[in-house]
């Protein structure tokens, strides 16, 4: 099982999140590219240090919306789209090559996460630029999305994530984060459904309901409290269940 976690988040003087623990349990890391969040020296710091600790890159592909933090959707066209995903992978490219490193996958970020799951046309612009600046880069997105169906067929590699601490619905879709109860915070609680993912495939729903979920791959976010402690603790909880931790790219 992998686990990836969102990095490289800070800003000029305003700094996000614990990278540096963050790089200690991850299995592979998304880096933000510098229009959602993070800028060059952050993306440098974070691509060295992912190199030094042999933990895989991810270029984290948002919205062009700092003040935002690519969390606000965006009507972009065909063409725009497509510019600023080709944009953000030849700049985190380009400062991994620079320190041994390398770009091995793609990853959504925020609104455009949440976009590319039934957006064909968001989606498709999303697969033709990472199509066109790499034919065969992994892509890592959400179960039965636009995004993993057109990268399909496309002939990139695709993986599957699920989520340890969000609230899932009965239909398998995610509680929006603009509603309550939408992140779990209770770490023995979310410890035990990252282990029940990895090693049952399922996941219960906020009324109940199991959901079956085959991941490739966990996510462990950064940005809520006790982020890193539960980071850790997850990574634990699988070790001691047994399970088996390399990226998946």
């Amino acid at each position: 099982m992998d686990l990836n976690a969102d990095v490289g988040q800070s800003f000029g003087s305003w700094t996000a999140g614990g990278d540096p623990a963050m790089f200690q349990v991850a299995t592979s890391v998304n880096v933000a590219c510098g229009l959602h969040a993070g800028d060059p020296i952050t993306m440098l710091d974070s691509c060295r240090a992912a190199y030094e600790l042999d933990v895989t890159v991810g270029a984290h592909l948002g919205y062009r919306d700092l003040a935002g933090y690519g969390r606000r959707a965006l009507d972009m066209s065909f063409d725009e789209l497509f510019g600023d995903v080709l944009y953000q992978l030849g700049a985190l490219d380009g400062v991994a090559h620079a320190v041994g490193a390398s770009v091995d996958y793609v990853k959504p970020h925020g609104a455009l996460y949440e976009a590319v799951i039934h957006d064909a046309e968001q989606a498709s612009a999303v697969v033709a630029a990472v199509n066109a600046y790499d034919p065969g880069l992994p892509i890592l997105g959400f179960p039965g999305s636009e995004l993993l169906k057109q990268a399909k067929e496309a002939g990139h590699p695709v993986f599957v994530e699920a989520f340890a601490d969000r609230a899932y619905r009965a239909d398998g879709s995610l509680v929006p984060l603009s509603e309550d109860d939408a992140v779990l915070y209770d770490v023995d609680a979310v410890v035990e459904r990252a282990v029940r993912l990895a090693t049952r495939g399922e996941v219960a729903a906020a009324d109940g309901t199991v959901i079956a979920v085959r991941p490739d791959s966990l996510c462990i976010h950064g940005g809520t409290p006790d982020a890193v402690e539960m980071a850790v603790r997850i990574r634990a909880g699988l070790e001691a269940a047994g399970v088996g931790l390399e990226s998946f790219a």
